[in-house]
């Protein structure tokens, strides 16, 4: 009888970097159950000091010898909703450029306004240009009733309760400066000039005279 001469199997030798293949591991880069080490501890957003609205983009040309040279227009209002509140208006070769400069352009030029809780004092009617805006205070619950840039300019600057109008020309530039004329036309109340102290200013001025004829006479 032939002998049965069967010999053992001899295992392969194992790639280096390899690992075995089983349940749960791969055949390279060892486990896949997600543990990749520490995980970079996430950063918390900065809060913005002041609320920046991109109110209106516009391409515009420009003559020159070769040409048309194409550039673009960005007007832009930002504010810190507590009454300062700016418009900036520049143009730039690309979209980034110009909401830049205008940007840095609205910081430089901020009025502050002066609310009365979450409206305004009084009403108040500016024109630039060929625009007309009326800004009216309103009750609390009331909302902003305003439409286009007023409404971005109010909140931005603060005000929650108030009715506007707009008078005149549409045009996005002169509308924006309308309304930051009116909002800087706004008296506080304790500095109002009411009839009582007109006529409480008028006799202080009437009383020395009265007394320098007294002492002359």
């Amino acid at each position: 009888m032939a002998e049965n001469t069967t010999q053992p199997q001899q295992s392969r030798p194992q790639a280096p970097g390899r690992g075995p293949q089983g349940p749960g591991q791969g055949g390279r880069g060892g486990s896949r159950d997600g543990n990749r080490g520490p995980r970079r501890p996430e950063m918390a957003p900065e809060e913005k000091q002041f609320d920046e609205r991109i109110v209106h983009i516009d391409r515009v040309a420009r003559v020159v010898k070769g040409g048309r040279r194409f550039r673009f227009r960005a007007l832009v209002v930002v504010g810190d909703r507590k009454g300062k509140v700016g418009i900036g208006l520049s143009k730039g070769a690309d979209v980034t450029a110009a909401v830049t400069k205008a940007t840095e352009v609205a910081k430089k030029h901020f009025i502050t306004v002066t609310l009365r809780g979450e409206t305004l004092h009084h009403e108040a009617e500016a024109k630039v240009g060929g625009a007309r805006i009326l800004i009216k205070p309103a009750s609390k619950g009331t909302g902003l009733i305003a439409g286009g840039v007023v409404r971005t300019i109010l909140e931005v600057a603060g005000v929650r309760n108030a009715l506007s109008k707009s008078l005149g020309s549409t045009n996005k530039a002169n509308t924006a400066y309308a309304t930051l004329e009116a909002l800087r036309m706004i008296v506080p109340s304790d500095k109002w000039v009411t009839a009582p102290a007109r006529a409480g200013a008028k006799s202080e001025k009437a009383a020395p005279k009265k007394a320098a004829k007294k002492v002359e006479a």
